[in-house]
């Protein structure tokens, strides 16, 4: 799960079924994946991570790059403004200290099978959208039905094992599944925003405009400078505000997000105390560029956070629709070309680790040759996946750092050879005598000067490799209608994956212009290996499935493996204060407050005219 089952049965049997599951379901404040206790019992007072007396009132100044044209983040086509979700609420919250275990937000109880065939909400009565209109099961109903319908394809893939939404009375929604085996699928339902229906019936829901819509969470938009701004604010009307969940959460009275064009321009702005709160994506900056006054004087503060969550894959990913990517022999030397080990030296100052799995950072990562438990789910599959997933544990390749990849590069030029590729004139041509021009398609232009070394390395076999870099909204089309080469991409995971990795995988996604199918996986045996992993029915089953998708994945050399680092840098204002504990999978900033004895940061000029957003 990441943040996106029923048989008909003679009429007999499905009487007893009816019967049995009334008499053992019950409706609980919230849901386990695997029906283990949650943490929190159902008098809980507040979550362990906030603090419970935070302030209320001041500003929130936060910044992003790119620009926005939508405010409509459940559809394919534009850019939404971030922050966004912060207007709306979901059936159920996950808290950010358990792997897995969902609460009530708009419902107040959640009841599900025994058997895993349905569940059941009862919805709060109190709950209300921001123009006063009460939420109600109808709603709940439309926003699933248009989400599968008219939403992203994404809400098709995540739901995709729903057979229906059913409005049992104005309080109580019913989901009927189309089998039992998605253990998630009760809690990623939960997950559903609430949308309302009054106000987008009569609307075109497919169409991304920046007409503020009518939601019912803790913030509303006030201001909009389109592309360049956007300001919400506290709901003092906020129908949730006293609710135990919530507790400790939303303290800003307002929240500004100011859109740049690129980080190093928005950093200066940092500096220059145009905003409060920077997360930091390069180690370079984060070793060498924080002894500004900024800093040394105290207005700013750095901190290193704990990542407690799955890193997941960040890669150079290859587009397998390309007819250029889909040897094997191909991939697999172009990803020895990559020095990491240099990069990290040079241009990291050793701050990384390298990624080898697709679920780095966790107990569900393939580091070790495979078990009994994971062979029995291989070996049906012999022949179709690679051989090395029974006898060798996949290793991304090392070098000495040195800038010297001679070695890599003959076995690299030994398997173009035996692809069928040859060096005509100081180029390479691929099988059918084309030159090899690879287009590297970028939309951060701190990744450039980690793509040049590659350019050269690649460019001594006779490759060319183009980096196109482009704005944030062709970034995003061309990335849709699937209009690239090589891309710098990621596969985010959770502690307990689920219904998502389809949208990852699965050949189902792999013509779905919103999916994250970036690779263009069409295989038929990743394709099962996908469902057992969604239908693991415990955690060392999962565990042990998670494990044999991740080796198949691993051998098809689908991307090549960049970095992680297991905390989160950030900097913030020094009038800005967070709780002692730290949530352990998530940096937590809606738990941050504005310290009513600490004076906000009077902004300055930036550096330069141009570094203005």
């Amino acid at each position: 799960m990441m943040p996106l089952r029923t048989w008909l049965k003679p009429l007999a049997g499905l009487l007893l079924a009816s019967a049995t599951c009334a008499a053992l379901a019950a409706p609980q404040h919230a849901l386990t994946l695997y029906d283990e206790p949650p943490k929190y019992p159902a008098n809980f007072k507040h979550v362990d991570y906030v603090n419970p007396d935070a302030p209320k009132g001041g500003t929130f100044r936060k910044s992003t790059t790119g620009s926005f044209d939508s405010l409509n983040p459940f559809i394919n086509k534009g850019v939404p403004a971030e922050g966004i979700e912060m207007t709306f609420d979901t059936l159920t919250r996950q808290t950010l200290d358990e792997p897995f275990t969902s609460y009530g937000l708009i419902a107040q109880k959640m009841e599900k099978a025994p058997d895993n065939s349905w569940v059941r909400f009862y919805l709060r009565p109190e709950a209300k959208f921001n123009d006063g209109h009460p939420i109600r099961a109808e709603d709940v109903v439309f926003t699933f039905d248009t989400l599968m319908k008219n939403g992203s394809p994404l809400y098709k893939g995540y739901y995709s094992d729903v057979d229906q939404a059913i409005a049992e009375n104005p309080l109580q929604v019913k989901f009927t599944f189309k089998h039992n085996k998605n253990r998630e699928l009760p809690l990623i339902l939960g997950q559903l925003p609430v949308l309302p229906k009054h106000w987008w019936e009569t609307r075109d829901f497919g169409k991304g405009n920046l007409e503020v819509p009518v939601g019912s969470g803790p913030y509303t938009i006030t201001d909009i400078k389109p592309g360049r701004s956007i300001r919400y604010e506290r709901n003092k009307d906020y129908w949730g505000k006293d609710l135990p969940i919530n507790k400790g959460l939303y303290n800003f009275d307002a929240i500004t997000v100011d859109y740049f064009r690129d980080n190093s321009v928005a950093f200066e702005a940092l500096k220059a105390g145009q905003f409060d709160y920077w997360f930091e994506i390069s180690a370079k900056n984060w070793a060498s560029a924080y002894n500004a006054p900024a800093f040394t004087q105290g207005r700013l503060k750095k901190e290193e956070i704990r990542n407690h969550n799955p890193t997941g894959m960040q890669g150079f990913i290859f587009n397998l629709r390309k007819p250029m990517f889909q040897d094997v022999r191909v991939r697999e030397a172009l990803s020895l070309l990559f020095d990491f080990e240099w990069a990290n030296k040079q241009l990291f100052s050793g701050a990384y680790s390298r990624t080898g799995s697709y679920f780095e950072n966790s107990e569900m990562a393939a580091k070790e040759l495979p078990s009994a438990e994971e062979l029995a789910i291989l070996e049906p599959l012999r022949g179709q996946i690679p051989d090395k997933v029974f006898t060798e544990v996949f290793k991304p390749n090392v070098t000495d750092a040195s800038g010297m990849i001679r070695d890599q590069q003959r076995r690299a030029y030994q398997l173009l050879q035996d692809a069928g590729w040859r060096i005509v004139d100081d180029k390479m041509v691929d099988a059918q005598g084309k030159p090899v021009t690879i287009e590297f398609l970028l939309a951060q232009s701190e990744f450039e000067r980690i793509l040049l070394p590659y350019k050269r390395n690649l460019s001594d076999l006779g490759i060319d490799l183009q980096i196109r870099r482009v704005d944030t909204s062709q970034y995003l089309n061309r990335l849709r209608s699937r209009d690239f080469d090589m891309i710098v991409g990621s596969f985010p995971q959770s502690n307990s994956p689920g219904s998502e990795q389809r949208e990852y995988w699965e050949s189902s996604s792999y013509d779905k212009p919103g999916s994250r199918n970036f690779i263009g996986l069409k295989d038929p045996a990743i394709d099962q290996l996908t469902e057992d992993l969604i239908h693991a029915d415990s955690r060392q089953s999962l565990i042990n499935h998670a494990r044999a998708l991740d080796r198949v994945l691993q051998w098809g050399y689908y991307v090549i493996p960049n970095w992680h680092i297991k905390t989160w840098r950030v900097a913030y204002s020094h009038n800005i204060g967070h709780p002692a504990v730290t949530p352990l999978y998530d940096i937590g900033t809606e738990t941050w407050w504005a310290k009513p004895d600490a004076a906000p940061v009077t902004p300055t000029k930036p550096t330069s005219e141009s570094l203005e957003p």
